[in-house]
């Protein structure tokens, strides 16, 4: 029931330079050997979803036709074995984290309920006039949940202003800190800028002021080396299918004090410790947020994902990826009718952009006919689209499996994309 390991052909020199090759991740991706519209597809989509190498399919398989029952209470062989696996994969997202302890990991269906489910905790002890801090660069997941406190609690929800390049204001930021700010809110890495935000100091900051944190990581998991102990929040949460893992499967860190604080969020099996007809007790974290049968075919595949991705030396993906946004972003240089939104130093691989005269919705299908696969739409981020003044962008995210041959294709396609509207 263990993950596949990387090939040692993962390992081997990059052709696209710094050490890591990309065309031998890539040919561990089998949808990615396709065509679209009769040419390669060049896939730069990963910030919404990226694609599943091997060893994840066979990771999830294997649990399926090898060794699956429920998990944990069961006492035979299929039970235990697969108990094991689900897990193992707890532990594999410990270690992902550098978490202190395995039951720091909660499991969830996704980032978004992750949130949720801090949100809910928190707000049976928000008062009205508590404040809540988030950027105006944070994704609806880690905006909607602190707005419903908002309309439930009376609690007031405080933006932390994005620069023009994209960058947070960290002196604004620090300003908005009062003795009623409960909770900070913030992403690690912008899902539309590539924006990397500072979190550590962000978290030292409301630390002080009295704040917990929440750190939005479904972007800045995949494209960072997380560290939630150096970091200093409070919650960490992350997404498996953005980090090359299945659907339907996330994973909530908190350290023990915080996951403590938190009451219950759902009721059913797994969460209790006894029921009776006048009263319940309910189990220590991690079990307290995992009611009912969890996502085990999931949550195996995120271990395996995870597994996979730990296979790599990250220093060497990131500088991959960087690469190819410098990559394309120099042969942009100069072109009057391109903006590009977040430039901020250090961001990470994402390209978001607009057209002069066209509408990015017609942008990424011409691009299609290209075999280039990006996003279009306000990207789960309306406050940013408002604070940028566009009401709709393109995006490419570029992911390790991507190539220079991918980035090339990219800005040939996005060419031939504008000429129709000459």
């Amino acid at each position: 029931m263990t993950a596949a390991a990387p090939s040692t052909a993962s390992r081997s020199p990059s052709p696209d330079g710094g050490g890591f090759d990309a065309h031998a991740a890539r040919a561990q991706f089998p949808i990615l050997s396709r065509t679209v519209n009769g040419r390669p597809l060049v896939y730069l989509d990963s910030a919404a979803s990226a694609q599943k190498p091997q060893a994840v399919i066979e990771a999830m398989t294997s649990a399926m036709s090898g060794s699956y029952a429920n998990v944990h209470r069961g006492l035979h062989t299929l039970a235990n074995e697969t108990t094991e696996a689900f897990e193992g994969a707890r532990a594999t997202v410990a270690r992902f984290l550098n978490a202190e302890a395995e039951t720091n990991i909660v499991f969830t269906k996704g980032g978004t309920e992750a949130i949720n489910l801090v949100a809910a905790g928190v707000g049976q002890s928000i008062q009205p006039g508590d404040e809540i801090i988030v950027s105006q660069m944070e994704h609806h997941s880690n905006i909607v949940p602190w707005h419903m406190l908002r309309e439930r609690c009376g609690a007031v929800l405080k933006w932390a202003p994005v620069r023009d390049d994209g960058s947070l204001d960290m002196a604004a930021f620090e300003a908005l800190l009062t003795e009623r700010t409960k909770v900070v809110a913030v992403t690690h890495m912008s899902n539309v800028l590539g924006t990397i935000n500072p979190i550590a100091e962000i978290s030292a900051k409301a630390h002080k002021a009295g704040a917990r944190v929440l750190i939005d990581g479904c972007q800045g998991a995949v494209h960072c080396a997380p560290d939630v102990q150096a970091i200093g929040c409070d919650w960490y949460v992350l997404t498996g299918h953005k980090l090359y893992g299945p659907t339907g499967i996330g994973a909530l860190y908190g350290t023990a004090e915080a996951l403590d604080s938190l009451p219950p969020w759902q009721g059913g099996g797994e969460m209790i410790e006894t029921v009776e007809q006048d009263r319940v007790t309910y189990a220590k974290p991690p079990r307290r947020f995992e009611a009912g049968t969890p996502p085990i075919l999931e949550a195996i595949g995120l271990g395996a994902a995870l597994d996979w991705l730990m296979g790599f030396d990250k220093a060497q993906v990131i500088a991959h990826e960087q690469a190819l946004y410098a990559h394309a972003r120099a042969r942009l240089d100069g072109f009057d009718w391109l903006r590009v939104l977040g430039e901020a130093e250090g961001k990470g691989a994402i390209l978001t952009f607009t057209v002069d005269g066209a509408h990015a919705h017609d942008i990424a299908q011409i691009m299609d006919r290209y075999g280039v696969a990006v996003r279009a739409g306000l990207h789960c981020a309306e406050p940013l689209a408002k604070r940028m003044g566009v009401t709709s962008s393109a995006r490419a995210s570029f992911a390790l499996y991507n190539t220079t041959e991918d980035a090339d294709a990219f800005v040939d396609a996005l060419i031939k994309a504008r000429e129709f509207f000459i």
